[in-house]
């Protein structure tokens, strides 16, 4: 695929792949260790296209990956994990949840169906944050749910320059998940901002910080760190990112 790309465009591009009516497609359901212990829906398709995404050649290539679940299938395998693990936590992870309307109605589907079916459940947005920017109507359709939810916005890069290095999106676009973050805090959505150690270090991290102080009014975020795996690593090469 030509880089810088056009993500909304992309988005577009992908939704269509991954959504077919109320379905969209995942390709796996677990129980994984983070956030303490947390239920997993695993979907493909993104409008991104980051150079260290440990789910890069599904989301490359989303036609080849998965298969269509309904909301109600999603929750139902979610459930039976949920039961399983004595788990109220959830997730979709592997890829962007929200690429469009197809895909943002299809969330809410699911997210109706868990707050009636479990007490006090957590579920975890964990998102690029680029339609939440860009379309920001969304966050208003996810006030109601904001007693249970908690959005995981990943930043893409330091700057415009990184972030279309990292995501593969052009820099004009490198805004929209700050944005995003801003409003779901005035809304009182609890959201906050994660970046890649690996890559922004030390200089990358401070500049963000001095961005999100200005931008959102906190500088915190959540560190994660890389998993280097060999296709990884080329990815990083090819687009000159040190690590």
């Amino acid at each position: 695929m030509e880089l810088p790309f056009d993500p909304i465009e992309r988005a577009k591009e992908v939704e269509d792949i991954v959504a077919n009516g109320e379905k969209r497609k995942y390709y796996r359901f677990r129980y994984a260790s983070y956030y303490g212990g947390i239920v997993t829906a695993d979907t493909i398709g993104c409008c991104f296209l980051c150079a260290y995404c440990w789910n890069y050649f599904r989301n490359l290539n989303p036609k080849g990956a998965g298969k269509f679940y309904s909301s109600l299938e999603v929750v139902n395998n979610l459930l039976e994990i949920s039961f399983r693990k004595n788990c109220k936590k959830f997730r979709i992870s592997g890829a962007e949840p929200i690429l469009g309307k197809k895909s943002f109605s299809h969330l809410e589907k699911i997210l109706e169906l868990l707050n009636q079916k479990i007490e006090n459940l957590e579920f975890i947005i964990e998102t690029n944050g680029l339609l939440l920017g860009y379309k920001t109507e969304l966050i208003e359709r996810l006030k109601k749910y904001k007693k249970f939810i908690f959005v995981r916005i990943s930043l893409k890069g330091w700057d415009e320059i990184s972030f279309e290095k990292i995501s593969g999106a052009r820099r004009d676009f490198f805004i929209y998940p700050i944005k995003a973050l801003k409003i779901l805090k005035d809304s009182g959505i609890e959201a906050w901002p994660a970046i890649m150690y690996d890559i922004f270090r030390s200089n990358g991290l401070q500049k963000i910080k001095e961005i999100l102080k200005k931008e959102v009014g906190s500088d915190e975020v959540e560190i994660e760190y890389l998993e280097s795996y060999p296709f990884v690593v080329r990815n990083l090469k090819n687009r000159g990112i040190e690590i």
